[in-house]
C-alpha cells in the first residue's frame, strides 16, 4: 500500500489533484490524467528486462517515469486507487485479433466498484476510454477517444469495443496479479508475442496522440497530421525525452540486442 508521500508523489507524475473522496468524478479525473501521462510502451521487452507488476511496477511509472503494458501500467494504477480508498479488483481478458480472440489472460483491466455499480478502468490498452466505462448498460458510451460498447458476452465476460470494432473481452471473474506469471513469461519470450514483434511507444493526448513506432514518429493532433524519421540514436533520446517525457540510456537495435547509448543525459 502506498503512503502519503507514495500517493502524492504518484499523484505529481501524473498532474492529478488528490480527489476528496472515492467518488466517480475522482476516478474519471484520475484515469484521464493517468491515460494523457502515462504512455503505453515495450521498451523493456526489447532489452530484455524484467517485467513487474503492482508495487514494483509504480517504481517503473512513477520514479522512472517510464509507461508500459497494461500489466504495468493497470496493476500500478491499481495501487494507487486503493491508496486512494477505492474498492478495486483485477480482472484478466482476451484480446480481439484478426482471426478472433486470442488466449486468456493476455489483458488486465480493473473493476472499481463506487455505490455498488461495477465500472470498467483500463488506462493500459493503446485504445482504451479516457474515462471509466460502465458495465451496467450495452449502450454507447461517448468518450474523448470514441463510442464505446461493455456488451455482455453469450460465452460470459463482457466485449469491449471501440467505434464498433472489438477491442478484447474481459471477464467478470476477478483474479490476483500473481495469476498472470504464465502469460507473462510468454509476452517475453515466445516469437509470436506481439510485443517483442514491434518496438512502440504511443501517448494520448489531449486532442490525438503521438506514436514512434516502425522508425516513424507520428503525431496526430487537431486534426493534423505529422510524421518524422528519427535517423540516428540522439534523434531516438529526443523524441522519447520531447514527446513522452522519458530519459533513456538504452536503446535496442533493429535485432533486438542491447546497446548502450554513449551520450550524457542530463
Amino acid at each position: 500500500m502506498l503512503d502519503d508521500a507514495g500517493v502524492a508523489e504518484y499523484l505529481d507524475r501524473i498532474g492529478a489533484k488528490r480527489p476528496e473522496r472515492p467518488d466517480l468524478a475522482g476516478l474519471r479525473h484520475l484515469q484521464e490524467r493517468h491515460v494523457l501521462s502515462v504512455p503505453f510502451e515495450n521498451i523493456d521487452y526489447h532489452l530484455d528486462r524484467e517485467i513487474h507488476l503492482g508495487e514494483r511496477a509504480v517504481d517503473k511509472i512513477v520514479r522512472r517515469r517510464r509507461g508500459g503494458g497494461c500489466y504495468e501500467v493497470n496493476s500500478a494504477l491499481a495501487v494507487l486507487l486503493e491508496a486512494l480508498g477505492h474498492q478495486v479488483e483485477i480482472l484478466p481478458g482476451r484480446v480481439y485479433r484478426p482471426d478472433g480472440l486470442g488466449p486468456a489472460m493476455c489483458h488486465l483491466a480493473l473493476r472499481v466498484t463506487l455505490e455498488g455499480q461495477p465500472w470498467l478502468v483500463d488506462a493500459g490498452f493503446g485504445r482504451n476510454s479516457r474515462h471509466p466505462l460502465r458495465f451496467t448498460t450495452a449502450d454507447v458510451q461517448r468518450d474523448p477517444h470514441g463510442e464505446y460498447r461493455v456488451e455482455a458476452a453469450a460465452e460470459g465476460g463482457f466485449d469491449v469495443s471501440l467505434n464498433g470494432v472489438p477491442l478484447y473481452r474481459i471477464d467478470d471473474r476477478a483474479c490476483r496479479l500473481e495469476d498472470f506469471g504464465p502469460t507473462l513469461w510468454w509476452w517475453r519470450s515466445s516469437p509470436d508475442s506481439p510485443f517483442l514483434q514491434e518496438l512502440f511507444c504511443s501517448l494520448a493526448l489531449a486532442d490525438g496522440r503521438v506514436t514512434l513506432k516502425g522508425g516513424r514518429l507520428v503525431r496526430i493532433e487537431g486534426g493534423e497530421r505529422t510524421i518524422e524519421k528519427p535517423s540516428s540514436d540522439q534523434d531516438l533520446l529526443d523524441a522519447y525525452r520531447t514527446h513522452f517525457g522519458m530519459e533513456l540510456d538504452e536503446l535496442p537495435d533493429s535485432g533486438g540486442a542491447n546497446r548502450t547509448v554513449g551520450i550524457q543525459l542530463t
